[in-house]
């Protein structure tokens, strides 16, 4: 994020503004990714008039970026009027999309109206292993010419990437193509479970040996001097500070309207349907709950020697049972990190008896909660 828009959001914060809200606008998609934690089918999607009507509601509650995605955000035959509306309201508009339906009307309408970025998900640089994690044969091909095709039209496209087992040899290839191609390209190295809660796609995960990979590799860390050691100890900065923008400054609406912390934290928080925008933000009561989290609150992690720099995701640990618990998914990245398994990953390993967690070598540290290229909310 440039300086001037952490200002912005350090300042959203402050007066309790919505500074950054994704709206899907459908959960129907033209690929079929096996790791996507959504229901594809269409259980009643908001109206135009609907969409329409809150994104008036967002620009008055102060929202200033706009992301717009799904599903597949081009399957709506009303995107353009939707996105014509929303930079009327001046939005900051990014898009979501595998860019498969984008053609050159298309590029050019994007371009007119001036959207910020285009992300488009790429798994793999192989065809044979792209095509087979979306389901359709043909999908890399048609998604790299659509980002040559974009980008030859002077629109900001990133590659974003989801480490999986299926591809976890292929994150060299798809940095690779990316600086073949001239784009940004990121790495989320956590398969998300469904919005339901169904944790069975988490079986994708790549797994400790490819995090450790990730964690030792400059390409996807930057440039780093310090190397693993005993992590910190918590400061009473770290104990207050806090977990995510997630219903601090961010939030997430469904193709139906439910209003959560984050795409990735599903705790209904009200519908837009029945209730103004700025009234859920303000009064509900789960939002209440979600921002009195701090560090020094959470019984385990408030004790444990990662707590000041562990990425725990509050909307993870709400999918393993209690928001105000461990993300194991999050241990299982410190201890790819530092080689040190927490107190909360040895008590998992001990409860489910898998493979003994065994001291790793030393790696890369990194410092803080987000690092270069990797945790970027790829679909």
């Amino acid at each position: 994020m440039s300086a001037l828009l952490q200002e912005m959001s350090d300042r959203a914060l402050a007066l309790g503004v919505p500074f950054s809200v994704q709206v899907d606008l459908t959960y129907r998609c033209n690929e079929k990714c096996i790791h996507c934690y959504l229901d594809h089918d269409d259980h009643g999607e908001m109206t135009t008039a609907e969409i329409k009507f809150l994104l008036k509601e967002m620009a008055e509650a102060g929202v200033f970026i706009l992301t717009l995605s799904g599903g597949e955000v081009f399957l709506r035959r009303d995107f353009f009027e939707i996105l014509e509306y929303a930079r009327e309201l001046t939005f900051c508009v990014k898009l979501k999309t595998n860019a498969v339906l984008i053609r050159e009307e298309q590029a050019a309408r994007l371009r007119e109206l001036a959207v910020q970025s285009i992300q488009v998900s790429i798994y793999s640089h192989r065809p044979e292993v792209h095509d087979a994690i979306t389901k359709v044969p043909g999908s890399l091909r048609r998604s790299i010419n659509a980002i040559r095709f974009l980008k030859s039209q002077n629109l900001k496209v990133i590659m974003a990437n989801v480490l999986m087992t299926a591809n976890r040899e292929d994150i060299h290839g798809v940095r690779a193509l990316a600086d073949e191609l001239g784009v940004e390209c990121t790495l989320d190295p956590t398969v998300t479970p469904m919005m339901d809660g169904d944790r069975s796609v988490l079986t994708l995960n790549a797994g400790e040996s490819a995090l450790r990979q990730i964690f030792r590799d400059e390409a996807f860390i930057g440039n780093a001097e310090e190397f693993c050691a005993p992590p910190p100890p918590p400061t009473p900065d770290s104990m207050d500070s806090l977990p995510c923008s997630a219903g601090h400054t961010a939030c997430y609406v469904s193709p139906y309207g439910e209003f959560y912390p984050c795409v990735q934290f599903p705790l209904s928080c009200g519908n837009v349907r029945r209730q103004r925008f700025i009234d859920i933000w303000r009064n509900s009561e789960q939002l209440k709950e979600v921002r009195s989290i701090r560090l020094r609150d959470l019984t385990s992690c408030s004790k444990c020697a990662h707590g000041s720099t562990c990425t725990r995701c509050p909307g993870l640990a709400f999918l393993e049972g209690n928001m105000r618990g461990p993300s194991i998914a999050d241990c299982e990245k410190s201890y790819a990190r530092t080689g040190i398994p927490s107190a909360n990953l040895l008590a998992k390993t001990e409860t489910a008896a898998p493979r003994r967690l065994v001291q790793i070598q030393l790696v890369p540290a990194i410092t803080g909660s987000r690092f270069d290229g990797i945790g970027a909310g790829a679909q």
